[in-house]
Parts: structure tokens; C-alpha cells; sequence
């Protein structure tokens, strides 16, 4: 069987029962990282559940959007489960957050399901849900629209969505968070936004005043949170 493991956004204590049952069990736990010497976020949070006898994997899937690149990493750890498989394995993926939301897990199941064996994904906590229980603003209340925009700095549309959705999420911010603050700013949205970095991780930031972090590093593992049921 090969599972696919939701981790959450960073408090092992928000693991879900039947994920740390799984990672008990399973023989070999996946846990992949974007180059050698990084660090591997998501086995750190299960870290807890995970016992010596244990044989962990560490695949490098690099941080690229060279899809060549990208396809040939997902293809040679595939490969590798699926050997493991073959030979009666239980095998374990961990992903950050919750699996089916814009995870790398996504594209093993694929690969995995094509070559014949069972699988099954068990859902998490994601990072915007439990960024939004941080700061206890709740991201949509009654009809209003939500939108959850992947990488922000790629996203053409991004001024129109700003005025479109009472409520948006935006991931991965670090790459261009001045521009992107200078937008919010630009459509009076400063005050109705937050900055959550690492959250529920030992590092956890969070910030109201975006301005303040301009010109500074922005770590990876950042959203902006605009709800305009929130003025700071």
C-alpha cells in the first residue's frame, strides 16, 4: 500500500490520528527535500511518531519550475517506491500541509496509481486553514468568496482577484513581497492584511505592519491573509 501523508503546516501536535497510526506502521517513510543539505520540514513534524527501526527516504525534488528537471525527480522517486512496493513494502509519502493542495505528493500518486498499486491519501490541516486559527480570523463567513492564490508573485490577474474576493490568501509571498505589498497598498488593503511565516513551527512570525518587512528576506514558507474582516 502506498499512502499519502498530510503532516499539516507545522505543529506536530496537528498531525491527525490516522496519520501518525500510518507512519507508525509503515515500513519505509518518503520524505523528500529540495537539495542535499536542506532541511526536511515535513519529517521533522512527524519526527515524533517516527521510530528507529524505520527506513526513511529523502529524494531531492528541486526547487525549479523546469518541468523536465521536475518530471525526471518525480519519475526516479516513483520508481523507487514502486520497487519497494513490489516487494511488500508499506510505504508512507509526507507532504506538508494537506496532500491534494498544491502538494508534490500529487504527482506520485499518479505515477503510483498508473503502475498498478493501491494507494491512500490521508488529508491534513492546511497552512492557510490553520494561519487563519492563529490569528483567529476566520477566512470566509456566510457567502462571502474565497480565493487561494499559489504563488503571488506569478499571478497576472492578482490586482483584479484583490478587488473581486472579500478574502484572499496568498502563498508563497518571499519572492516578491515588496511588489506585492506595494499592490495592497495600492488598493487599500494593507490594513486589512497579515503576514503569517512558519506558522506553527518554532520560528512563527506573525506581522500586521507588511510595510515594516519591506526590503527585508521573507522566508519561504509565508502567506499574506487579506480579510476585510480584519483591520489592523
Amino acid at each position: 500500500m502506498f499512502y499519502g501523508i498530510g503532516v499539516g503546516p507545522g505543529d506536530s501536535e496537528l498531525l491527525t490520528i490516522k496519520a501518525k497510526n500510518i507512519i507508525e506502521k509503515c515500513d519505509v517513510i518518503f520524505a523528500p527535500k529540495t537539495s542535499v543539505d536542506s532541511d526536511c520540514v515535513a519529517l521533522n513534524i512527524a519526527s515524533p511518531y517516527i521510530f528507529d527501526n524505520k527506513q526513511i527516504v529523502t529524494p531531492i525534488f528541486p526547487m525549479t519550475y523546469d518541468i523536465d528537471e521536475l518530471e525526471k525527480a518525480w519519475d526516479i522517486a516513483a520508481a523507487e517506491i514502486v520497487e519497494l512496493l513490489k516487494k511488500g513494502k508499506t510505504v508512507a509519502f509526507l507532504t506538508l500541509g494537506d496532500p491534494m493542495v498544491y502538494s508534490t505528493y500529487i504527482f506520485m500518486l499518479k505515477r503510483i496509481s498508473v503502475a498498478g498499486y493501491k494507494t491512500e491519501t490521508v488529508p491534513a490541516v492546511t497552512s492557510f486553514c490553520a494561519a487563519a486559527s492563529r490569528i483567529s480570523k476566520p477566512l470566509a463567513m456566510a457567502n462571502e468568496k474565497i480565493a487561494i492564490i499559489p504563488s503571488a508573485y506569478e499571478c497576472e490577474d492578482l490586482e483584479n482577484i484583490l478587488n473581486t474576493f472579500e478574502n484572499i490568501v496568498l502563498m508563497k509571498v518571499s519572492k516578491n513581497y515588496d511588489s506585492l505589498v506595494g499592490l495592497l497598498k495600492k488598493n487599500n488593503l494593507l490594513k486589512f492584511s497579515v503576514l503569517i511565516s512558519r506558522c506553527g513551527l518554532p520560528e512563527e512570525n506573525i506581522e500586521y505592519n507588511l510595510e515594516s518587512l519591506v526590503g527585508t528576506k521573507i522566508n519561504y514558507l509565508s502567506m499574506i491573509i487579506v480579510n476585510r474582516n480584519l483591520e489592523v
